[in-house]
């Protein structure tokens, strides 16, 4: 059983690679909080697995409210998460480690994996050329086709890329991004160039975009993934300042 979240499709390209390699079967974190599910029945020596973005060197909230909130009928024997980067995770197994831990659960396994950026919601951060984003895809494939005999097999290790300050990313960045950084606010569309196609309301996953008057309405419980903005078809969604002239992406996209 694998549960997972994915905003811009690295993650979930992961997951189903792995899902894939594993038999296994996939939920989308998002979608089962909105039905409230959070009961599950896993079968005898069945394998738990979560597998997510890293926002500002943590796990997303979303996710670590979900494990949380997750009710199962027998503890998983074995346990492991892998997560998605642009560049480093800090210290993201200390955290989803302690959130597990506190279900009387133990974290088995864990990997990272960089994967292209999507985060440009700030001054200074930018995507990928065209040519890193693939070179980190090739690699994340080849990353994958190691770990997955390693799943199979319920191989405990450890491979997170943690980079420099990590405590200070995750405990002190981290923090701050939650709080003020989630600002849907700042979100705004030229509408000049919207068709009013509704796919950023569809592609949000926390449903937080309506189109009362044929535009985008931002409800107030943004978790920045920014789905909405890489996968406007026209290019008509912007961040303040932040995005403008920056490109978009999404997994198996070209970049424009």
């Amino acid at each position: 059983m694998i549960f997972y979240f994915s905003g811009c499709g690295n993650s979930k390209h992961m997951a189903e690679t792995i899902a894939a390699g594993l038999n296994d079967t996939l939920t989308f974190i998002p979608e089962a909080a909105r039905e409230g599910h959070y009961d599950y029945t896993l079968a005898e020596g069945e394998r738990l697995g979560f597998v997510f973005p890293i926002y500002s060197w943590a796990p997303p909230r979303l996710v670590l409210d979900f494990v949380k909130k997750l009710q199962l009928k027998a503890k998983p024997d074995y346990l492991y998460f892998a997560c998605t980067c642009g560049d480093n995770c800090g210290l993201t197994e200390k955290v989803f480690r302690k959130a597990v831990e506190e279900k009387g659960w133990s974290l088995s396994a864990c990997f990272s994996v960089q994967m292209p950026e999507t985060y440009i919601g700030m001054a200074g951060f930018k995507l990928d050329s065209e040519k890193n984003a693939q070179l980190k895809i090739d690699r994340a494939d080849d990353l994958l086709m190691r770990n997955i005999p390693r799943l199979i097999d319920k191989e405990c290790f450890s491979e997170m890329v943690k980079g420099s300050l990590p405590w200070l990313k995750t405990y002190l960045v981290n923090p701050g991004f939650n709080k003020y950084a989630t600002d849907d606010s700042k979100y705004y569309v030229d509408l000049k160039k919207c068709t009013s196609c509704g796919r950023c309301m569809d592609v949000c996953p926390v449903q937080n975009i309506k189109m009362p008057q044929g535009e985008p309405v931002w409800l107030g419980h943004c978790i920045m993934c920014m789905a909405c903005y890489h996968q406007c078809r026209s290019n008509a969604i912007q961040y303040g300042k932040a995005t403008v002239g920056k490109g978009q992406y999404y997994f198996g996209k070209t970049l424009r």
